[in-house]
């Protein structure tokens, strides 16, 4: 079964989140949106993270995963 990873860093502000083995990982690509793209050998995205996100301190972090086929 397939897995999404999330990790939210408080401390460093970032969101990283995966759908792919993290291990695979073996280049990375930054967009202009304070985005990073991280892929495989074989130039899939297998994950991203987000920079500078934080949210407020009276505030949780809710995730909320749909599958659709």
């Amino acid at each position: 079964m397939e897995q999404v990873k999330v990790f939210y860093d408080k401390a460093g502000n970032t969101l990283t989140v995966w759908f792919g083995n993290p291990q695979d990982e073996y280049s990375c690509e930054e967009t202009g949106d304070e985005v990073i793209l991280m892929k495989d050998s074989n130039g899939q995205v297998i994950g991203f993270e987000k920079l500078n996100f934080s949210i407020p301190v009276a505030e949780r972090l809710n995730v909320a995963f749909e599958a659709v086929s």
